[in-house]
């Protein structure tokens, strides 16, 4: 959900090489996002997702990196959350303007990593294994530093994200299926190595039996790893759950919500 990067470092700090590791979302892509992503943009998917955002919100500021299309921001705005967002794709934020206007939602063009918007914020939020888009280590460290830079002390930093199911890894595979329906077959295949995945669809177009093929990369990071990430950041772990109704997270949950809060100097931070 990212594209052309845009560097905005404030004056005195180190700029950071603009982030180009990101694969862009093209027009095409863009146009076609909301209708084929209908189950999460439904109620049972966004109701508990708006609930929780909104709660570590308060009456606060949210900033969504790699909006997207709006699918969480512009229902979180509705919900009475300022929201501002961050994008990296031209296309996905054009489609994302359909839906609300400017001085409703602001969006800013640029990466997730080194992009820098006005103001502070008590809640920035990467939804939906977004982080995974930057493919280095050093660029996520970097996604973390930056969620940092915007939140005010006690703000919150939160990710949902797969855990990697290299558990259905047998020796010598490398590619394990995540969706197998009627009109999409997608399957994941994994370098080890490089804690890189690559996504492969294979999309039913119309009813004529022809099939759209695409493929995405991404890195994907464990739970431990993002912690680290934090704190190299300076936030602490404040809680991670299965999901966004709270369910707890075990060895077993096939992804996780965590958030990280931005200390209160001279206050310890609750884990729990």
């Amino acid at each position: 959900m990212e594209g052309k990067c845009v560097d905005t470092a404030p004056a005195g700090r180190a700029k950071w090489p603009p982030v180009t590791s990101s694969e862009l979302w093209t027009r095409a892509t863009a146009d076609r996002y909301d209708a084929e992503e209908t189950e999460m943009s439904s109620a049972a998917v966004l109701e508990p997702t708006l609930a929780f955002l909104s709660e570590l919100a308060g009456d606060g500021r949210a900033l969504e990196f790699a909006i997207g299309t709006g699918r969480v921001g512009v229902p979180l705005r509705q919900r009475g959350v300022p929201v501002a967002g961050i994008e990296l794709s031209e296309h996905m934020a054009a489609v994302l303007r359909r839906k609300i206007d400017e001085d409703s939602l602001p969006v800013t063009v640029g990466d997730m990593a080194t992009t820098v918007v006005p103001g502070e914020f008590t809640l920035v939020y990467l939804v939906y294994n977004t982080i995974t888009n930057l493919l280095t280590q050093d660029e996520q460290v970097e996604c973390f530093r930056n969620a940092a830079r915007h939140l005010v002390p006690g703000g919150r930093f939160v990710i949902e994200l797969s855990v990697p199911p290299l558990r259905f890894l047998p020796p010598g595979q490398t590619a394990v299926p995540f969706d197998v329906s009627e009109r999409h077959l997608g399957f994941d295949t994994f370098d080890l190595v490089e804690q890189i995945l690559v996504s492969h669809h294979f999309t039913r177009d119309g009813d004529d039996g022809r099939y759209r093929r695409g493929n995405s990369r991404h890195r994907y990071a464990w739970p431990a790893e993002l912690d680290l990430m934090a704190r190299i950041a300076g936030l602490e772990l404040e809680r991670r759950v299965g999901d966004w109704d709270g369910a707890p997270f075990t060895q077993d949950s096939p992804k996780h919500v965590s958030v990280w809060r931005k200390p209160v100097r001279g206050r310890p931070t609750r884990r729990g």
